[in-house]
């Protein structure tokens, strides 16, 4: 994750790279016939809003901020990840043939991922839970802020909008006084409706499922060890945030209200 782009989509170059050959009129019209079967799913944000654009200014300042090991910011998503089993055992692979694996397969259920990452050092705290409700993000908030983050003082927390992901949360695990001293070592900041993108942590959560997660995975166990393992093998997985609000205003200008 060395650079991220608005939008997950990508400037065009323009040019021809060495060694690379124009496309023929015919096979240029080819390419560029449309595929109304494929579908891309993708965040739309709403045009000409206010709430959008002020949420996403907000998360984009964020992100400029120095280093201060006092002050981290720390993006927060999960995901969930269905259990699957094999119905009939696989063929190992040999020298010159692959795994073989049958297409039948068992449910197992679903468990969730919880991720929390610092973008500008790396720093990652990845659990796997057996669910997804407030209880168990309010137990994840409690490790992050008296546990990763003891030491500081105030931890800027970027995450989306899902009903889960709030600091009210921690009223339903904890007793009135302690889930009040959890939420002050917190100031949070929410991506605008339709602007995932704009957390670092989804991201994360995006590589880790194609990296580690794509495969058969029949259970909690299995999977908290496919996780361990790839958090292991990575990188520093430091991220440079290069897109700013001033670049939003530019490149992003149909989101803005447009002003008499």
């Amino acid at each position: 994750m060395d650079a991220l782009v608005a939008g997950g989509a990508t400037d065009r170059v323009e040019g021809l790279r060495d060694g690379e050959q124009e496309l023929s009129p015919a096979h240029a019209k080819k390419k560029n016939e449309l595929k109304p079967w494929r579908v891309e799913r993708f965040c739309i944000p709403p045009e000409k809003n206010a709430p959008f654009v002020s949420a996403m200014e907000d998360v984009l300042d964020v992100y400029q901020l120095p280093y201060d090991e006092m002050r981290p910011v720390v993006c927060f998503d999960e995901t969930s990840k269905q259990l699957v089993g094999h119905a009939r055992t696989p063929i190992p692979p040999r020298p010159g043939t692959a795994e073989r694996v049958d297409d039948e397969y068992t449910r197992e259920g679903t468990a969730n991922i919880f991720a929390a990452i610092e973008p500008i050092t790396g720093k990652a705290l990845v659990q796997v839970t057996e669910r997804r409700t407030s209880i168990d993000t309010a137990r994840f908030f409690k490790r992050l802020s008296d546990e990763v983050y003891a030491a500081a003082t105030t931890i800027l927390l970027v995450m989306d909008n899902l009903s889960t992901h709030s600091i009210a949360c921690l009223y339903e695990a904890f007793p009135p006084a302690e889930a009040r001293r959890i939420a002050r070592r917190f100031e949070i900041h929410h991506t605008p409706k339709h602007g995932s993108w704009l957390d670092v942590a989804e991201i994360f959560l995006s590589t880790m499922s194609i990296e580690c997660l794509d495969q058969r995975v029949p259970d909690a166990p299995t999977l908290r060890a496919l996780v361990d393992a790839w958090l292991r093998s990575r990188k520093s997985g430091k991220v440079r945030w290069r897109f700013r609000a001033e670049d939003a205003r530019i490149k992003l200008h149909r989101l803005y209200p447009s002003l008499p």
